[in-house]
């Protein structure tokens, strides 16, 4: 059983918050894609760090080397130290931007206005500086409440969480106890939770391993957010 612990950086605390959320909550909120999809997204947060190069280059070598399709959710006080990598990331064609909070704030302790200036934040940001319009969100910790899923509706944007917990930025789990949850729990039409700030001492190696044996084995295919959202592909 993967533990996680509540001081890491970007801990996913809405697995715990889930089951006692309002359903029309949970309706509104992307957790999958199409159960008949044949694909995985594979997604990583780009939460602001306090020490440390905040980026996984070796990760994102890796994803660019072996052509992985890939969705990256930047917070803004990440790119504001990070623009070379942000601009590295915008160009890949097979990799997709969206945005992870300003200031990695925790949603729910905040009133409706600051919840929306957290939101809108990097998405400015992106299209002010970048050119590029960001439609995805992820709020921070993985926490929200009506409040953030009605402003990120009323903004436009696509509320994303995913269905499978990577737990890399736990620095007690090993590369082969997250590869053995990821066998448990990965099927079509997932969206897989990972990091790409440097956090994850082990994603590169998983990233690797769910690459060269678990999808292929699976006949699963690596797609972004969207593509996987717009899979319709029946299953066999």
């Amino acid at each position: 059983m993967l533990s996680y612990f509540p001081h890491m950086l970007c801990l996913i605390l809405a697995v715990l918050l889930a089951p006692v959320m309002p359903s029309v909550t949970q309706a509104q909120v992307i957790k999958s894609g199409p159960p008949s999809c044949p694909g995985v997204a594979l997604t990583f947060d780009l939460c602001p760090v306090r020490n440390g190069a905040g980026y996984d280059q070796a990760l994102i070598d890796y994803l660019i080397e072996q052509k992985i399709p890939a969705t990256f959710f930047m917070s803004g006080k990440w790119m504001t130290k990070h623009d070379r990598q942000v601009r590295a990331l915008l160009e890949i064609p097979f990799f997709e931007v969206g945005t992870h909070g300003d200031v990695h704030a925790h949603m729910p302790l905040h009133s409706a206005d600051e919840q929306k200036q957290e939101m809108l934040g990097p998405v400015r940001l992106l299209k002010s500086q970048y050119g590029h319009e960001a439609m995805l969100f992820r709020p921070p910790y993985g926490e929200f409440d009506d409040v953030t899923v009605n402003v990120a509706r009323a903004l436009g944007l696509q509320f994303i969480l995913w269905n499978v917990v990577s737990g890399d930025p736990d620095p007690t789990i090993t590369a082969l106890q997250i590869e053995a949850h990821l066998k448990r729990a990965v099927k079509r039409g997932s969206v897989i939770v990972m990091h790409a700030n440097g956090k994850g001492r082990h994603t590169h190696e998983v990233v690797q391993d769910l690459h060269q044996h678990l999808l292929p084995q699976r006949n699963l295919t690596a797609m972004t957010v969207s593509d996987l959202l717009a899979c319709r592909q029946a299953a066999p």
